[in-house]
């Protein structure tokens, strides 16, 4: 019985979960959007994906089959572009994959999700189908990786992975585990057929005996039974296989070997090419096979063996000399006819058994191709070629060059420290005095492994051993090692610890004229300076590294990758937001187009990270997404603390009041930072610190900013500091310490003088109106609120004159300045809305009845000069409260104080003031967290605060007889 007309056996449960998710594309129901189908060889993956695919097809949808090959694991993208090849192109919308090697990895896995979602929209329903996916190249499986992670949810679209568990790589199964935790992932684990129903479906007409030992020697195998049943008898799997070729004639027998090596490639021409046959003859072979159920064609032409495994058996079964001779004409073939280098070079790889100058020649080529795209075929590809060449003196120059571009390629794809060990060699066979400038760019490139490896210590001992070499080196290897010795501040050391190097590497590069290398050296010194606060200087600097990197071209700045990061992150501390982004929008366009990928994560996040202040948040999230891409793809766990925690700090303010997930994210970064002291490490848990306080925990983040910075704070980014300081002021004021409070925020009040950034100053401001606040000072709180939105309107940062804004209305409302009030809500509220930032938006919705609320019948006459005669609508809240203990309506107005609050209340509200989370409340009153969250949000309604840390300065103030509590 043919392996692809048997009848799908005992998947009854399998069949209905995958109807479910045909139900989710297509609006009657909502399921995953990646199916994960794992099992055994010969378990019947590939059978239940097609019988899903026949019901998808028969729904009117469009599906499209891909294979990864054992063989072939190192051609970029082979499954998906396989699955491509089925897609009617003229359609009108070209594949990505078509141009894969003009574009950088990641920009191509956001267009191929891109291009899956519209074919989806076009087509009514999507399913594309990846069979053998434990074969898939590292590019495939960092674009499923991808695909996982952000599902194309607006569109019905469903990815089906084929694979066996065990040959799974770890990363891809740690992925769709992830996923299926999440929900984006249905995963389906096949088992052995039922013994009933296998023998009832697949040998009805079979002795009972000879069917239950056959069954019984299959382990309930679909396609050892169905093999078994063939031959009639007990035997191997492999025997049975290789039984099957025996009846065949030498031209039929050479035929399917020609298949078996050429795998999914197996096109008619090529096959007649490495064997020598003519179309007639190769026809009549092909029929035979296909009668004999042995080789299948596919809808493109190419022919394919009927399984993988008989595939296998028949490829590692040919004779090693015809294999090899096979491999050899192919690759001639393809060259021939002009195919894509990566293409031969899998033959060129398979037919080498000596050195051979041309091959090696297709090999690197076929690298620098897929050095940007696929890192890690590059580094296989030059490792094949490394391999080959002989040990003699005359290739060593070659040698180095090879083992210098693998271990870039290694980097790139996150092999770091394969790459570093490398570098170590490439730096021994390079001694002192070698002028082919290959071991300077060892020493530095394997610093840039160390630094990111976290291994700072080792990186500038490297680099300072390199440099008191002294006369031994050019200028231009000197100006190399001092800007990387410099750039490992304020990692590895304090900038002024290396100010002096860089200040030589700068005045070197000035006296050779060498303009690049001099807006390098001045990029790292505005980073220095802007990062230790010293604003007057780091701004001189950034202004002539600005001047000269404006004045280069694209070609001159393909070297300046990094410094343009480092410009464009001082400019973002400078509070030049336009020019910061500018600059590193260049210097993104530069790197994709150099493959310097490593640059792009600093690069993304400070796009990110200006787009976020200037309340752009829905860019900013996706800048930080793809960062955390490539960060993930390198494999440092340094980098990608850094990249969550710029990731949590765009997520805060876009996601609702109470959503977790940003609170999740900065956890995992602090996770990534372990043990760690230094500046991404200190930023890691500053974000955590500034999560938590949004989350209502300010006791976790008062610790983690102090595990940031020390006790004395020493370790906090100074150009940063009074931001960091504002966490520990509202975490104080949440506590009821308002003497901490009152230190810290002087402390802030200096730092930002020093500073004289506005952004800084407007922080610190609103660090120290919680001073007169705690004093009951409404409206000396009121007016430094006011200065602060001032200030953080003056710099341009939406995201801090808004917060500023929603924070400040309910006390001007409060000191008697209604109009005032209003404005600003209105302000800030408009803001809030267009950048669709949803923590500010609920905010500014809660402290709504605070700020427009009206004055009671018997209340003085507002003394605002400019009273606001407009009313507004009543909350239905305001009128019919519930007493929560009572039942009894309350018939007060909505003030702000706590005396509207129920007893019930009264007790949550003090037990906040006390620094208490909602599961330790609810533990404490015997409430489930929920239950605790609904009072707080009756509490927020009542009183018009908008967090915890104002209830807690209310409590205060009503405990020390100053409210109306």
């Amino acid at each position: 019985m043919p392996w692809d007309v048997a009848p799908l056996v005992s998947r009854e449960t399998e069949l209905a979960r995958l109807a479910e998710v045909l139900d989710g594309l297509t609006g009657t129901g909502h399921g995953p959007t990646v199916v994960d189908v794992t099992g055994a060889a010969g378990i019947g993956k590939s059978r239940l994906v097609s019988e899903f695919c026949a019901r998808a097809r028969d729904k009117g949808m469009t599906v499209l089959r891909g294979r990864a090959t054992e063989y072939e694991q190192h051609l970029p993208y082979q499954p998906l572009a396989d699955a491509l090849a089925d897609l009617d192109t003229e359609a009108g919308i070209p594949s990505p994959l078509a141009e894969f090697r003009t574009m950088d990895r990641f920009v191509l896995q956001r267009a191929a999700a891109a291009f899956l979602a519209r074919t989806a929209k076009s087509a009514h329903g999507l399913v594309v189908a990846l069979d053998d996916v434990h074969w898939a190249d590292p590019a495939s499986l960092e674009l499923l990786d991808h695909l996982v992670r952000h599902p194309p949810r607006r569109a019905p679209v469903v990815i089906v992975v084929a694979r066996r568990e065990r040959q799974t790589s770890p990363r891809l199964a740690a992925s769709l585990t992830r996923g299926v935790e999440a929900g984006t992932v249905l995963r389906l684990e096949l088992g052995p057929l039922d013994r009933g129903a296998c023998l009832a479906a697949l040998a009805p007409d079979r002795p009972a005996g000879l069917a239950a030992e056959l069954y019984a020697a299959s382990e309930g195998n679909p396609l050892y039974f169905l093999a078994l049943l063939q031959a009639g008898r007990p035997a191997g799997l492999s025997s049975l296989l290789l039984d099957e070729l025996t009846p065949l004639t030498d031209a039929q027998r050479s035929t399917v070997q020609a298949i078996a090596v050429l795998g999914d490639h197996a096109a008619p021409a090529l096959v007649a090419a490495v064997t020598g046959r003519l179309d007639g003859r190769l026809d009549a072979d092909l029929r035979e096979l296909t009668a004999r159920d042995l080789a299948q064609p596919g809808p493109d032409g190419r022919w394919a063996l009927r399984h993988p495994v008989l595939r296998a058996l028949v490829h590692d079964t040919t004779d090693p000399t015809l294999r090899t001779r096979m491999h050899r004409l192919a690759a001639a073939e393809l060259a021939r006819i002009g195919a894509p280098v990566t293409e031969r070079a899998h033959h060129v790889e398979r037919s080498l058994t000596g050195w051979d100058p041309h091959a090696v020649t297709v090999l690197t080529e076929a690298a620098q191709q897929a050095a940007a795209t696929a890192p890690a075929s590059s580094a296989h590809w030059l490792g094949v070629a490394l391999s080959h060449l002989p040990e003699r003196p005359v290739h060593g120059a070659l040698r180095r060059d090879l083992m210098l571009r693998r271990a870039e390629a290694l980097g790139a794809c996150g092999g770091l420290r394969e790459a570093r060990d490398l570098l170590h060699e490439v730096i021994s066979l390079s001694p002192p005095g070698t002028d082919d400038g290959v071991r300077a760019s060892a020493v530095t490139l394997c610093a840039v492994m160390e630094r990111h490896l976290g291994r700072y210590a080792e990186a500038v001992a490297l680099l300072r051993r390199e440099l008191a070499r002294g006369a031994g080196l050019s200028p231009t290897e000197t100006i190399e090692l001092g800007l990387e010795l410099g750039s490992s501040a304020p990692h590895a050391s304090a900038y002024p610890d290396v100010r002096d190097d860089v200040a030589r590497t700068l005045e070197l590069a000035r006296s050779l004229g060498d303009e690049v290398a001099e807006a390098g050296a001045l990029a790292v010194t505005a980073l220095g300076e802007a990062y230790e606060g010293n604003t007057e200087a780091a701004a001189q600097a950034a202004d002539r590294a600005a001047a000269l990197i404006d004045s280069l071209t694209d070609q001159d700045l393909a070297v300046l990758c990094e410094p343009l990061a480092r410009l464009s992150w001082a400019e973002a501390f400078l509070e030049r937001y336009a020019d910061a982004e500018r600059h590193a929008e260049r210097g993104l366009a530069v790197a994709r187009r150099s493959g310097r990928l490593y640059v792009m994560p600093h690069l993304l996040l400070c796009r990110s990270h200006v787009q976020v202040l200037t309340l752009r948040l829905r860019s900013a999230v996706e800048l930080a997404e793809e960062a955390e891409t490539i960060a993930r793809g390198i494999g440092s766990d340094e980098l990608l603390a850094f990249v969550l925690a710029s990731k949590a700090q765009a997520l805060i303010p876009a996601l609702p009041p109470g959503d977790g997930t940003a609170l999740a994210v900065a956890e995992e970064a602090v996770a990534r930072a372990g043990s760690g002291t230094r500046w991404w490490a200190s930023i890691a848990w500053c974000m955590l610190g500034y999560a938590a306080i949004h989350a209502g925990d300010p006791a976790r983040a008062r610790a983690a900013v102090l595990r940031a910075g020390g006790e004395d704070l020493s370790g906090l980014q100074p150009s940063m500091r009074p931001l960091f300081l504002e966490v520990l002021v509202t975490a104080a004021v949440a506590a009821g310490d308002s003497e901490e409070a009152r230190l810290w925020a002087e402390r802030a009040r200096k730092e930002a003088e020093r500073l004289g950034l506005p952004a800084q100053r407007a922080s610190a401001l609103r660090s120290s109106a919680h001073v007169p606040l705690a004093e009951s000072d409404v409206a000396a709180a009121a007016d430094l609120f006011e200065q602060a939105a001032e200030e953080a309107l003056r710099g341009g940062a939406s995201l801090w004159e808004t917060q500023t804004l929603l924070l400040g209305a309910p006390l001007t409302a409060s000191a008697g300045r209604t109009a005032r009030a209003r404005a600003m809500w209105e302000r800030a509220r408009w803001l809030s809305a267009e950048a669709d930032a949803q923590l500010l938006v609920g905010l500014a919705d809660a402290i709504r009845p605070a700020v427009f609320v009206e004055p009671a019948a018997d209340t003085a006459p507002s003394a605002d000069p400019d009273p606001d005669p407009d009313t507004t609508e009543a909350d239905p809240d305001t009128d019919t409260d519930t007493d929560t203990d009572t039942g009894t309506p309350s018939q007060e107005p909505m003030p702000v104080e706590l005396a509207a609050l129920s007893p019930r209340e009264r007790e949550i509200a003090a037990l906040v003031a006390q620094g208490l989370t909602s599961p330790a409340i609810a533990e404490r009153l015997f409430l489930s967290p929920r239950t605790v969250e609904t009072h707080l949000f009756r509490i927020y309604r009542k009183t018009g605060l908008t967090s915890r840390v104002a209830l807690a300065a209310l409590q205060v103030r009503g405990e020390l007889g100053d409210g109306s509590a």
